[in-house]
């Protein structure tokens, strides 16, 4: 995309956004009225309302989101917490760190391009990348089921020294712990990880202005789909394999092309779309995307178009999502291109300032729907 393709798309884009929230102020046109019930849902403070957990409220969705907020912050609640980005940033002694934490429980434990130990590696470090951090020390808890083979726990183990390998990272400390039979699926991971700040970067919703471009690091879907296939339920065979990777390499290409990065986000339980809306309701913002824009490989395309999933839904374990200024928009892309595991990196859309809080596609076929989080996820058990 050109730059002038970019700018004329994106104020088209933020215009016609902003028309939606400027018609008719009594809230009579039936675009409004569908803004303004979103919009009061969302004011309404987050209520756990069901007696008991279910599978939903661990999907990335709404109802995690209920959970969290409605429940945990709630018991816990301080300025750091309250923020809820994937790693709080502490200042001890002078120095900044990022500490993260993370529990796997993907099925199966193996699938095509990685399994659960260097998913658990992966997806750590990368939660302490999207804070800006270098990752540097990793915690491991096993909890295991009793009669798991030992021969899978030590292809975990050694997936798990091998990915902390390449990423830089040591295992510094651990637990063990075993269950009855039928009281767990063969192995849990649970990670912790610190990482330091080197450099003077400060990232969150609070930065975000109108005009600042959306970009995905590459092709999404890749690892949700893989999983769901992996299980051998379905039967569509895809030449697809997961994404796992760790990104703080290529986040570290992005920050020294586009310094004014606003927020990074790795896009995985809800995938892209549920940060989105994440970021336009933290933010008060909307989020405009073009549908034509998004990545995804035609495989995965197809695997959604038969189960009637979105891939703007589906999880990614080696993406991200980071909102940057609208100016370096086509530098960020072109360094994330310059990078193995950003290749297919695009510019997807851009932040308007009406309607607050709302996400908006422009679709493939012409038309702009609205965009929002899912109360679970079609996909469960993919990290």
């Amino acid at each position: 995309m050109t730059t002038e393709r970019t700018a004329e798309w994106a104020e088209r884009a933020v215009t016609e956004a902003g028309a939606i929230a400027d018609r008719e102020p009594d809230r009579s046109s039936p675009e409004q009225q569908v803004l303004h019930r979103i919009e009061r849902a969302r004011r309404r403070k987050p209520k756990v309302r069901e007696s008991r957990v279910t599978l939903a409220h661990g999907a990335g969705g709404k109802a995690t989101h209920t959970l969290v907020e409605g429940l945990f912050v709630e018991a816990f609640r301080n300025p750091t917490l309250e923020a809820l980005d994937d790693a709080a940033v502490l200042s001890v002694h002078g120095t900044r760190l990022a500490f993260t934490t993370d529990s796997y429980v993907v099925s199966p434990l193996f699938f095509p391009g990685g399994d659960i130990g260097d998913l658990a590696v992966n997806g750590t470090v990368n939660d302490l990348a999207v804070s800006g951090a270098r990752p540097l020390y990793l915690a491991a808890g096993f909890i295991l089921e009793e009669g798991f083979p030992v021969t899978d726990l030590q292809r975990i183990a050694t997936s798990m020294a091998r990915a902390a390998d390449r990423a830089g990272v040591q295992v510094v400390t651990g637990d063990t712990k075993v269950v009855q039979r039928g009281k767990a699926d063969g192995c849990y991971i649970n990670t912790a990880g610190v990482g330091v700040l080197e450099r003077p970067v400060t990232l969150g919703t609070p930065h975000i202005r109108p005009g600042d471009a959306v970009v995905v690091s590459g092709p999404i879907g890749d690892h949700g789909v893989t999983i769901m296939l992996a299980r051998g339920e379905l039967d569509i065979e895809a030449d697809l394999v997961s994404d796992t990777a760790p990104l703080h390499g290529l986040l570290d290409a992005l920050l020294d092309a586009a310094p004014d990065v606003r927020l990074l986000r790795d896009a995985t339980r809800g995938g892209v779309a549920t940060i989105l809306n994440e970021v336009a309701q933290a933010a008060q913002v909307a989020v405009v995307v073009d549908e034509a824009s998004v990545p995804v490989r035609p495989a995965v395309t197809g695997a959604c178009e038969l189960l009637g999933i979105d891939p703007l839904y589906v999880a990614c374990e080696g993406r991200f999502v980071a909102v940057v200024d609208g100016t370096q928009a086509e530098a960020a892309v072109a360094a994330l291109r310059a990078h193995r595991l950003g290749e297919g990196a695009a510019i997807i859309g851009r932040v308007a300032a009406d309607p607050p809080g709302i996400v908006l596609l422009k679709t493939a076929f012409g038309g702009t729907r609205v965009v929002d989080m899912l109360v679970g996820d079609p996909l469960p058990r993919i990290c």
